[in-house]
């Protein structure tokens, strides 16, 4: 006899849970606690200096803090990336430089990523 799949409310609410994993992370990271709506922010700038503020006030990270910011934003990029529409994901992607800058890393927030090659 064919075992009976279990339908409880219980093994549903797993289920939905567990499927956004990425939420709960970007909410109760090791890393870093953010703050509220961070990601939501309008200004690549304060979306940056909010990471930052957030990672040099951690304890708990296991890099640097420019690391430990970067590295929240490229997950939060990613993971929701497909649900963003394309302003949301111009600010978020410029962000990425305004965080470069803030920890004085880049030349300028709207500067390309890469160099030109030299040609000999």
């Amino acid at each position: 006899m064919p075992r009976q799949m279990r339908t409880s409310k219980t093994a549903a609410a797993t289920r939905s849970r567990s499927r956004y994993w990425s939420a709960e992370v970007t909410q109760h990271s090791n890393a870093l606690d953010l703050e509220r709506s961070v990601f939501t922010a309008k200004s690549p700038r304060k979306i940056a200096l909010s990471l930052k503020r957030s990672a040099e006030a951690s304890h708990r990270r296991k890099g640097t803090p420019y690391q430990s910011a970067m590295s929240m934003l490229s997950f939060y990029l990613n993971r929701a990336r497909r649900n963003l529409d394309e302003d949301r994901k111009r600010v978020l992607e410029l962000a990425k430089g305004e965080l470069r800058v803030a920890f004085g890393r880049g030349r300028s927030a709207g500067s390309a990523s890469k160099r030109p090659h030299k040609t000999d």
